[in-house]
Formats: C-alpha cells, structure tokens, sequence
C-alpha cells in the first residue's frame, strides 16, 4: 500500500501556528537562501520545472501564471491568495489557515519576491473567522520576526500583508469576482481577456494563487523543482492533499502523490465504505465535477487521467456515494447550491440553474416525464460554454454526468412516480 506523505500536512502533533514551533519544523529558511538577486528568476524557474499545477480547481500550471506578470511597469503589482473556500466537498484551505498558515505565509514571500510584489492580499471566506484570526496573528509574528514589512532580512525588499474576509459567497472563488470584492464592488466576474496578470486588482497586474499552491513554493525551493516533480507523475508534480467525505469509515484530509490510485485512497487509506455498503458513484474533485462509478474509480487521481473517465481532479474533494442513496436526490442538492450562488450576471447562468434545480426537483417528487428528462438535457447544453465564468460549467457538470451514467435510475423516477431508493 502507497504510503501517506506529510510535505504539506504536518502539523499532527505541534502547534504549527506559533512562529517559534513553525521556525523549528523549517518555516521561513528558504528567505536566506532564495532572497538574493541573483536568485529572483531562478525561484520561477524551479517552480516551472516542479510543474506545480494550481491547486484551486483548474489546475493550470502556476510558474506559468507567474511568467505573465510583466517585469517592465510603471503600475504597482499585487498578490492575492484565493482562500475562499467554498466549493462543496473541498476543506483543505482551512487546515493552513487555522493549523499551520507560516508555509502560505512563506510562500506568498518568495512569490512576491520573484515577481517584484510588494502587497499581498489574502482573501478568505466570510465564514472562516478564526482561521483569518489565526492567519491574522500569524502574520502579525512574521513582521515581528522581520519577514514581512520593510528591508525583510535586510535584502532591502518590502512586502505588506492582509487579510481580507469576503461575505460568503461561493461566486468570489472565482478570482475575477474575487478581485471586484476585494474592490469592494458586487462580487461579479469580469470578462477576459484582460487577464488579472495583466489587469487586475485596481487595474494593475495581479497574481492570484489558491492556498495550497502557495504552500508548495519553499518544498519546491527546499528540495528543487525536479525533486519535486518527481513525487507526482508527468505535468502533475509533488504530492496533492484529498479531502474525503461522504460514506468513508476514514473520512478526512490526506495527502498523497498526485497519480496515487483513487480506488486505493478510499479502501485502503479511507477504510472503505460506511458500514460495509456497496459503492455506487464518487464525485472526484469537488462538486462540480462529474460523478463516476465504481468501474471507474481504478484509476490514477491526477488532473490529466480522471479526464478519460469524463471528470476532473478539480480540488480533490472526493465526496464518496454509497447505495442505496437517491442519485438524484444527491444531485438536487448541489443544483439547489449552484441556483442559489450563481450571481446572476449571466441569463444562462441565472435562469439555467433554477430551470435545472426545478427540474430535478419535479422527477424527484415523482411528478416528472421524458420530456422533463429530456428539458435537462437541453438547458445544461445551452448552460456550458456560454458565460462570464464557469459557475454555470459547474452547475451543468454534475447534471450531465449523472444524466450520461445513471440514466436508468433517472428514468425510473419517472416510469415509477417515485423514488426508486426509497420505495413506498
């Protein structure tokens, strides 16, 4: 059995978030050693060779990103921290902040240093209070002990740190709408291009990274970007944290090599399923990303391989489904989520989801027909791909795929008047 690593999730057993236990586990030495001139471009080029794909959701490789901030401009640069946490299934955010945020903290330093920011936001969920209250007094320690504010280690670089709550909507994870919250304006995405690399946070180029990413940089500088790399598989580097919920004996935060067999994180490391129940779907990466079968979950958990099976990794939040729930009762609920946290930009976005979750809701009640079937077919094809953001992507997701693997089961809610899980 693959072993669990603890790179990224080592605070079992120490008060990570006290700067003097942080500095002790290794926090913070990677300022010495990376924080000279001649080193600024190199940090960039360690973490494209790590091929660190973001772990927020999209996976798009971060040293990437970074390489489109531009070096030559007369505008101020900023870094923001997306930790808005919202999407259904994922809790891994939350571990840094409350429990050991020194290695974000670290990360965002040596980003900013690479890329010749001096401001950095970190913007977290409005309902993560004492996480930002921890992350608060953590970074207060940081500029006592001289790593954030002016002349940082006396390299001459300054760097200012906030935090900054959101209101709790789902939508400002997405980091155009994030940045009009952080503007104080509706959170509301913005048309691209321009990208924030270019144009974003008041109009000025902007990186804006997940979390955890950001916890990757110093392992990436400490151990080298090959090193690092070689934890994963190919274009996926280093090791992943998963959060397992739903009918797990086990569930929980792990972490693991990215390309770590899905089928062996949830028997093996999980204990299997509640109860001794039989599987009947895993939803790999968080809500939006569409349901596979038991078939399917033999598989490496990376973002290229889960897209043969027709998902994504996303954020790793695997959400384990066991019978006899109801499929659609399942999926009425996340519909109901998205219907509620589209920002309604968008016609096929805010008309699209509470079409979908009515829908779902008239089969479930036992009311529905083929041709309701059928209208969810239709609204989901004219909801993907046509707006601002991918909220209305993730709302269709879920539904296609249920749509495309459980269709039976869809179909006997109609020809039965009922739910054919719960009988009656």
């Amino acid at each position: 059995m693959t072993q669990q690593t603890n790179y990224l999730l080592r605070a079992e057993g120490h008060e990570l978030r006290e700067i003097a236990n942080a500095i002790k586990k290794g926090s913070y030495d990677q300022l010495k050693t990376w924080m000279q001139p001649d080193k600024k471009d190199t940090i960039v080029d360690e973490v494209k060779k790590a091929q660190l794909r973001g772990r927020g959701g999209a996976g798009f490789p971060a040293g990437v990103k970074w390489g489109f901030v531009p070096k030559d401009t007369d505008k101020p640069k900023y870094l923001v921290v997306n930790a808005d946490e919202g999407e259904p299934g994922t809790f891994k955010d939350r571990y840094w902040l409350e429990e050991d945020p020194h290695p974000m903290i670290e990360g965002c330093i040596l980003c900013a240093y690479a890329l010749d920011i001096h401001t950095c936001y970190i913007y977290t969920r409005g309902e993560f209070i004492r996480p930002t209250q921890i992350t608060d007094k953590a970074i207060a320690d940081a500029y006592e002990k001289g790593f954030l504010g002016k002349n940082i280690l006396g390299t001459g670089f300054d760097l200012n740190m906030y935090t900054h709550l959101g209101a709790g909507a789902y939508i400002c994870g997405e980091e155009t709408g994030l940045l009009e919250s952080l503007e104080g304006k509706p959170g509301r995405p913005r048309l691209k291009p321009p990208f924030p690399a270019v144009e974003g946070l008041f109009g000025c180029p902007t990186v804006i990274n997940n979390v955890e990413t950001l916890v990757c940089v110093p392992l990436i500088l400490e151990m080298g970007g090959d090193k690092f790399l070689e934890l994963g598989v190919e274009k996926n580097g280093g090791t992943k944290v998963f959060c397992v919920s739903g009918h797990v004996n086990k569930p929980g935060l792990y972490e693991f090599p990215l390309g770590m067999n899905l089928k062996e994180i949830i028997y093996d490391h999980c204990g299997g399923i509640l109860d001794g129940a039989e599987l009947k779907a895993v939803i790999p990466g968080g809500a939006s990303c569409p349901v596979i079968t038991p078939d399917e979950i033999d598989i490496a958990a990376d973002f290229d391989s889960l897209k043969s099976v027709g998902s994504m990794l996303g954020t790793a939040g695997v959400i384990v489904i066991a019978e006899p729930t109801c499929i659609l009762e399942a999926l009425l609920r996340l519909s109901n989520f998205y219907a509620h946290e589209s920002c309604g930009q968008c016609t096929p976005c805010r008309e699209g989801t509470g079409w979908v979750a009515r829908i779902l809701q008239t089969i479930e009640d036992g009311n529905g027909t083929a041709e309701h079937i059928a209208m969810l077919e239709d609204v989901c094809g004219q909801m993907e791909g046509t707006t601002i953001c991918a909220l209305s992507d993730a709302a269709a997701w879920p539904v296609q795929g249920v749509l495309k693997k459980f269709m039976p089961e869809v179909k006997a809610h109609v020809e039965l008047g009922r739910c054919p899980a719960h009988g009656g």
